[in-house]
C-alpha cells in the first residue's frame, strides 16, 4: 500500500499500538517542508510538545531555531520529527518497545520526504537510527553515507540547556549541515 501524509498523520492520531498512547494529550507528528532536504530527528516529544502537538516548541525550540538561524537555515526549510510520537513520563527515554512500535511511521515520513540528509539529535535517535553502539560525545559530526543519504549527529538542543558551553560545538555541525546541503543540491 502506498501512504500519503495524511495517511500517517491519521495513523499517529490513532494509534494504541504502546503505552505510551495511554499517556499522550496530543501524538506529535513531524512538521516542516514535506520537500526539505533536511530532515531532523529526535527521540521523543517533550512535555510542550505534548500539550501543542507540535515538534520543539519551549527552550528547546529557541535554541534550535537559533541553531539553524546561525547557519543559515529556518523551519520552513527543513522537517523536523521523533522516533517516537508520544511523550514518554518524567521525559525518561523512550523504551525500546516505544521505539519499535513508532518506527514504522519514521520509516514512511522518511520514504515520502526521501531527504538528502538526516540529522540525528542525541544519542537516543543517533543509537537507533545510525548505529547502536554510537557515541555522541566522540562521533557527533561525523558523516555516513546510506542509501543516497548523508546522515550525521549531534547533541539534542535540551543537553545545551544543560551545558550552554556545547552551543558552539553544535552550531558548528548544523553550519556542517548547511554547507553538505549545498554540496548535495549542485
Amino acid at each position: 500500500m502506498q501512504y500519503t501524509w495524511n495517511d500517517i498523520e491519521q495513523h499517529i492520531a490513532a494509534c494504541t499500538c504502546c503505552p505510551l498512547s495511554r499517556t499522550r494529550n496530543r501524538p506529535v507528528m513531524g512538521r516542516g517542508s514535506r520537500q526539505a532536504d533536511i530532515m531532523l530527528i529526535a527521540e521523543a516529544p517533550g512535555g510542550q510538545e505534548d500539550q501543542q502537538g507540535i515538534p520543539f516548541v519551549g527552550r528547546s525550540g529557541e535554541i534550535l531555531d537559533s541553531l539553524l538561524r546561525d547557519c543559515g537555515l529556518t523551519r520552513e526549510e527543513i522537517y523536523i520529527t521523533n522516533i517516537v510520537k508520544c511523550h514518554p513520563p518524567g521525559n525518561r527515554d523512550p523504551q525500546n518497545e516505544e521505539k519499535e512500535a513508532c518506527f514504522p511511521y519514521l520509516k514512511y515520513e522518511t520514504y515520502l520526504l526521501k531527504p538528502k540528509i538526516i540529522v540525528c539529535l542525541g544519542r537516543v535517535a543517533a543509537q537507533r537510527i545510525i548505529s547502536a553502539d554510537f557515541r555522541i560525545t566522540r562521533q557527533h559530526g561525523t558523516w555516513i553515507y546510506r542509501k543516497n543519504c548523508a546522515l550525521t549527529a549531534t547533541y539534542h538542543p535540551s543537553a545545551i540547556l544543560r551545558d550552554s558551553s556545547k552551543y558552539e560545538m553544535v552550531r558548528e555541525v548544523f553550519c556542517e549541515i548547511a554547507k553538505k546541503r549545498m554540496e548535495l543540491t549542485i
